[in-house]
């Protein structure tokens, strides 16, 4: 067996994603020298300020916490030096790396990376694959250069995408696998040079970062593009329509084997009992839960009992 000289680790992360592989470093023979996360910043309704997940974690390990506005702060840099890392490791950080951070650990950076590269480069690769029907996603971990996720690839870990998984699924376990895949990567390292695979620039494909007017449904969408809207921007920020000027969020759904109807997208099929079924572009789709702007999630027997929807209706796409 190689014998793994423990190394230095300065962590880079910041939303729940990242958390997992933090406590898989610090639960490994390797040491975290200190913790890189975004700057606290007001959320919620109430904008009360909350620190990053990966803060949180770190703060409770009793960690350095850095937190700078600007990564060619020279006083940021200069704190970065004096922790004297071996190897930096990044998760869902949030922000491009500068030359002069990239060269600071000896052993340079490696990033988990929550897609198979070269497909589903940037901000939103796990609700992008579910968005567009993917049906397999997974871990790639990779060097760490100052271009957007094109580094080449030390590891890389498959997760199949189920027909009904939403994006907070596929993430939870996209966060453990990468965990597992880089302290294996780690380990690698510490014992010698681990072989790097250069990605393939004609196969590379951008994720762009999921925004609120992602959420809209556009009816005449096919039922199985809606479908994987709806459950690609679960959990936030969910995909809605209109109904008499009133914003329902739909939560679940499932497509449904009916005939095609003559009706005009986004009209409502049945309301009644379980059944919440709506005309597409292409096919009809089943509500399975809904919510109304300030009231908890339902099924559309608890909703119907409480809000009108008539067969006939048509649902829009805005106010």
């Amino acid at each position: 067996m190689v014998d793994v000289r423990p190394l230095r680790i300065v962590y880079f992360g910041t939303p729940d994603f990242a958390v997992p592989t933090l406590d898989a470093l610090l639960h490994s023979r390797h040491t975290v020298v200190g913790v890189v996360t975004r700057a606290d910043r007001p959320r919620g309704r109430g904008q009360k300020t909350s620190e990053p997940p990966v803060k949180s974690r770190a703060v409770a390990a009793a960690l350095p916490v850095l937190q700078p506005q600007r990564l060619d702060d020279a006083a940021f840099l200069a704190s970065l030096s004096r922790l004297h890392a071996d190897l930096g490791v990044v998760a869902a950080y949030g922000k491009i790396l500068t030359d002069d951070v990239l060269a600071t650990p000896r052993l340079g950076l490696i990033n988990v990376h929550a897609s198979l590269l070269p497909r589903y480069r940037g901000a939103a690769p796990v609700h992008r694959a579910v968005i567009n029907g993917e049906r397999e996603t997974g871990v790639t971990i990779m060097r760490m250069v100052k271009a957007l996720d094109a580094g080449p690839m030390l590891a890389t870990a498959r997760r199949p995408i189920g027909l009904d998984d939403t994006s907070e699924e596929v993430e939870h376990d996209l966060a453990r696998i990468g965990a597992a895949l880089s302290m294996s990567t780690v380990d690698g390292l510490a014992a010698g040079p681990v072989a790097e695979v250069p990605q393939d620039e004609s196969a590379a494909t951008y994720a762009r970062r999921i925004t609120r007017e992602d959420a809209t449904v556009d009816w005449a969408s096919t039922a199985d593009a809606i479908h994987n809207l709806i459950r690609g921007l679960h959990p936030w920020p969910h995909a809605h329509t209109f109904h008499r000027d009133r914003r329902l969020i739909l939560l679940r759904s499932r497509t449904e084997p009916l005939e095609p109807s003559s009706h005009a997208p986004g009209t409502i099929l049945e309301a009644s009992g379980d059944r919440l079924h709506i005309t597409t572009g292409g096919g009809v789709l089943a509500i399975t839960q809904i919510q109304a702007e300030g009231r908890r999630p339902m099924t559309p027997r608890e909703f119907l009992a409480g809000y009108r929807l008539a067969a006939g209706e048509i649902l829009s796409s805005h106010r």
